[in-house]
């Protein structure tokens, strides 16, 4: 598939989540797409957009209540895997930009993102695309990794050893911060509904094996490890600092619980 994304820092996110194995990790720890589903109270004929759709963790559970859905991320290889598991279910995978969503105005009925426009450079961006292409009085449904819970503390973990990012670039964990969202939706939306919830993540015995499954698997580690591969001191640093983190929040035989907050709001 050939790229419709020229932006350079756009390319290098999707080089990134390119990297490892995505989708191995979504099968690992990311929350079942079906509680997004159910919160936005997705039915047969909607028309759902998943945004920073990935290998399809929302939208194939939308798909198979009936919705229309369209599944639109930045990295071809993630929507390769999505039609492949997606099988015969009504899904459209198209290739785009969070921050420049291809669609009309108002075209969907319900917008969903599932650990994805978090991870949108430009946060302002992401959430005005959100409800520009959500119908007036249409559902905006978001879950995001907050910044006190693993994930957050994750990219504060390997903050040091990666090089700033460019100016106007917000921290993806921001996204589980309600007030934070709030403040990107604005006026433009009411009745806005927020918990936080956990996922158990029991499939790492020890913190070692965490740290080496991301180091291999998930896209941002792995670059943060490629940045520092000359340096080896370095290197046992960043290797220390993650296990020391999987064992904070090792609650026993190496389970953890990650944090995430699930936000909906209408569009007015």
């Amino acid at each position: 598939m050939t790229s419709t994304i020229n932006d350079p820092l756009k390319a290098r996110h999707r080089t990134m989540w390119g990297l490892g194995d995505y989708p191995l990790v979504a099968d690992t720890v990311v929350p079942d797409g079906t509680i997004l589903v159910d919160a936005c109270g997705v039915r047969p004929g909607d028309r759902v957009l998943d945004v920073a759709a990935g290998s399809g963790n929302v939208a194939i559970p939308a798909a198979r209540r009936g919705a229309r859905v369209v599944a639109n991320d930045l990295t071809p290889s993630l929507l390769e895997e999505g039609r492949s598991r997606a099988g015969d279910l009504a899904i459209t995978w198209e290739e785009g930009d969070a921050e420049a969503l291809p669609y009309a105005d108002g075209t969907f009925d319900v917008v969903l993102s599932c650990l994805g426009v978090m991870f949108a450079p430009h946060h302002q961006a992401g959430a005005d695309e959100l409800v520009r292409v959500c119908r007036p009085g249409g559902t905006i449904g978001l879950l995001s990794w907050t910044p006190g819970g693993f994930i957050g503390q994750l990219f504060a973990t390997m903050k040091p050893y990666v090089p700033p990012p460019p100016p106007g670039v917000s921290p993806p964990p921001l996204w589980g911060n309600e007030e934070h969202v709030r403040r990107l939706l604005g006026d433009r939306v009411t009745d806005v509904r927020a918990r936080t919830g956990t996922v158990r993540v029991d499939a790492f015995t020890t913190p070692e094996k965490f740290r080496d499954f991301f180091k291999t698997n998930y896209g941002p580690t792995v670059v943060a490890y490629r940045g520092i591969a000359e340096d080896p001191d370095r290197v046992a640093a960043l290797d220390a600092d993650l296990t020391a983190l999987a064992r904070r929040f090792d609650v026993g035989g190496g389970a953890m619980e990650w944090e995430y907050l699930l936000l909906t709001a209408t569009t007015r």
